[in-house]
C-alpha cells in the first residue's frame, strides 16, 4: 500500500492530507499562532469548582469554558506529583530530582475527588480531549510525554509492553533494555513501532523525552497559574510519529521551514527516509496537484457516493452521527434481499473510509437498507468488523438491530472534520445553494450511464451553453468521449440555467429517471 502524506501550510492555519494508494483517507487542520488546546498540551491551571456528584473537577486553564477532570484521571500518584510541584514552585532556584521525592499513598479507584482537591487549588494537568461543541477540553492529572517509540510517564517507575508485541523474547528484551537504560522515577510504555528496534535508537529517544520533560518543569518554574507549560508536537509531526512507516512513500509540503522541520524530525526516528520529504514550488495550490481538493468535496458533502450508484446520506446531530444508506436508481438484482445485501456491503467500505475520513466520534447510528436474511445480516457485521480492524481509533460495533439499525462508538478526542462544500448558486446569486461545480460532470457522466442503461444509445443531452463549451474542450473533450462510449450528443441550449440538464429520445420526447421504491416510500411518508 502506497501511503503519501501532503501538507498545505497557509498563514492561517496548516491542513493535512493522508492518502492511502491515492484514495484520501484523513483530514487534519491546525490553527497558527493560537492555542488550540490541542490533545497532549500541559497547562498549570487552577480549580474552579468541585462536582461531588460526578466526582470531578473544573479546572481553568485558560480556555473561554473550564476543563473537566475526574477523579479516575488523577493516576495513582497524584499525589506524589503535587508535592513535586509544590516543591517546584517554592524554591524556583533549583530542580528537585524526581526519584528523590517522597512517595505519597496511591490514589484508589474507590477515592472521592473532594478529598484530594479544593478549590482554588493549583494542579499540573495534561489536555485528553480537544474541546468539542460546547464542551471544554477533558483533562488528565497523569502526565505523560508521547514518542515514536516510547511514552514517557514520571512519577510510576515501571515498564511496560504494548500487548500488540506478540513474541514473548521480544517483549522481555525491550523490558530489560528499557529498565537499564530509563531514569529512575520514570515509568515507560514501550510502543509496537518499537520492536526489533536497535539499543542506541531507543537510548536516543527516551533521552529526548526526558529533556522534554525537564524543558516542561523549568517553564513551569517561571508560569503563574493558569498558563501553556508544554506544547504538543505540531499536527504534522504528530501524524508522522504515529503512522509513518516504511510504506510512505513521499510527504510533500509547500513551506520552506516546515520542509525542513519535517527532515529534522525524520532525521531523528528514520534517517534512511528524510529523501521522502519533497518540498513543492509552483503556483498550483499543493491540494490541487494531488486531487485532495476534489477528493474533499465529493467526500465531505451531506450526500457522499459509492459504487454502483449508490449513496450515502449523513447528518450530525447534537446527540449522534446517524448514516443512511440508499442504493439510487440502479437494481442490479431483481432479487430485493440480494440487492439490498449487494449494496449495504459496498455502503459499508465507504461508512468505514467516512468515519475515519471525517473522524467521527461518539456514537454513531446507520440505517442499512432492510434485509430479511439472518445469514445476510451477519455477514454484513462481519464486514464491518474486519473493515474497522484497521482504526487507529478505540471503537464498539454491535450487530443490526431489528429495526435494520447498527450501533458504533467511537472515540472522540477532537472534532469532527467539517467543510463547506456547498457553492453559491450562479443563477440566484446568492439566494440558494449548489453541489460544488467541480464536481458537475461526474455527477452527469453517472446520469449518462444510467439513462443509457433505461433507454438505450442515440439520446439528446441539453446543457447551457458555458457547459456546453466546457465539455467540447480539447481534442478528445468529455463531449466525444461521451458520444462513442454512451452515443449521447450533447445539444447547447440558452434557455437553461447554468447547471440544469435535459434528456431526450430521437423523436424529442422527455426521458426521466424513474423514482426507486425508498424515494417513493419517502415521498409518500413526507405527504
Amino acid at each position: 500500500m502506497k501511503s503519501e502524506l501532503i501538507v498545505d501550510v497557509s498563514p492561517q492555519e496548516i491542513a493535512i492530507a493522508l492518502t492511502e494508494d491515492d484514495r484520501l483517507m484523513e483530514v487534519n487542520r491546525e490553527k497558527r499562532g493560537v492555542d488550540t488546546f490541542a490533545v497532549g498540551n500541559i497547562y498549570y491551571g487552577r480549580v474552579k469548582k468541585i462536582m461531588p456528584a460526578l466526582n470531578a473537577a473544573f479546572v481553568d486553564v485558560g480556555h473561554e469554558k473550564e476543563a473537566f477532570l475526574h477523579y479516575l484521571d488523577l493516576g495513582t500518584e497524584f499525589l506524589t506529583q503535587q508535592k513535586y510541584v509544590t516543591k517546584l514552585v517554592s524554591d524556583r532556584r533549583r530542580i528537585p530530582e524526581i526519584h528523590k521525592i517522597e512517595r505519597q499513598p496511591a490514589c484508589g479507584k474507590e477515592g472521592q475527588i473532594a478529598d484530594y482537591l479544593k478549590v482554588g487549588d493549583t494542579i499540573l494537568v495534561q489536555v485528553t480531549k480537544e474541546p468539542i461543541n460546547s464542551k471544554g477540553p477533558r483533562l488528565s492529572a497523569e502526565i505523560s510525554i508521547t514518542g515514536r517509540n516510547f511514552v514517557l510517564i514520571p512519577f510510576i517507575d515501571k515498564v511496560m509492553v504494548s500487548s500488540k508485541i506478540s513474541s514473548n523474547a521480544e517483549k522481555g528484551r525491550l523490558k530489560q533494555l528499557v529498565q537499564s537504560i530509563k531514569p529512575q522515577g520514570f515509568g515507560v510504555i514501550v510502543r509496537t513501532v518499537a520492536k526489533d528496534k536497535r539499543v542506541a535508537e531507543l537510548d536516543n529517544e527516551l533521552r529526548v523525552l526526558v529533556k522534554r520533560w525537564e524543558d516542561s518543569v523549568r517553564t513551569l518554574q517561571r508560569k503563574e497559574p493558569v498558563s501553556l507549560i508544554s506544547e504538543e508536537l505540531g499536527r504534522t509531526i504528530g501524524i508522522i510519529r504515529d503512522i509513518f512507516s516504511p510504506n510512505f512513500q513521499s510527504i510533500h509540503v509547500n513551506d520552506k521551514e516546515v520542509y525542513e522541520e519535517i527532515k529534522q524530525y525524520l532525521d531523528l526516528i528514520a534517517p534512511e527516509s528524510s529523501k521522502v520529504v519533497k518540498l513543492h514550488t509552483g503556483d498550483q495550490p499543493i491540494f490541487d496537484k494531488f486531487d485532495i481538493t476534489r477528493q474533499m468535496k465529493t467526500g465531505l458533502g451531506r450526500t457522499v457516493g459509492f459504487k454502483k450508484g449508490g449513496y450515502l446520506i449523513m447528518d450530525k446531530t447534537e446527540a449522534l452521527f446517524s448514516i443512511d444508506v440508499n442504493s439510487g436508481s440502479k437494481k442490479l438484482f431483481e432479487d430485493q434481499e440480494q440487492n439490498a445485501f449487494h449494496f449495504n456491503m459496498l455502503a459499508a467500505d465507504e461508512i468505514v473510509h467516512q468515519l475515519r475520513l471525517r473522524d467521527i466520534g461518539g456514537i454513531i447510528v446507520v440505517d442499512f437498507i432492510d434485509m430479511d436474511d439472518k445469514a445476510n445480516q451477519q455477514a454484513l457485521y462481519d464486514r464491518m468488523r474486519e473493515l474497522m480492524d484497521n482504526d487507529r481509533a478505540k471503537h464498539n460495533i454491535l450487530p443490526l438491530s431489528k429495526f435494520g439499525l447498527m450501533q458504533i462508538t467511537r472515540q472522540r478526542v477532537r472534532p469532527a472534520v467539517e467543510m463547506q462544500v456547498m457553492e453559491t448558486c450562479p443563477t440566484c446569486l446568492g439566494k440558494g445553494k449548489v453541489q460544488p461545480s467541480i464536481l458537475f460532470t461526474d455527477q452527469l457522466k453517472e446520469q449518462i450511464e444510467t439513462m443509457k442503461q433505461l433507454y438505450g444509445r442515440g439520446l439528446r443531452l441539453h446543457v447551457h451553453p458555458y457547459i456546453h463549451a466546457y465539455l467540447s474542450k480539447g481534442m478528445w473533450s468529455m463531449k466525444k468521449q461521451w458520444r462513442c462510449k454512451y452515443g449521447v450528443h450533447t445539444i447547447e441550449n440558452q434557455s437553461l440555467g447554468m447547471l440544469e440538464t435535459h434528456f431526450y429520445n430521437r423523436k424529442g420526447e422527455a426521458l426521466t429517471i424513474p423514482a426507486t421504491d425508498e424515494e417513493n416510500k419517502a415521498s409518500e411518508k413526507q405527504n
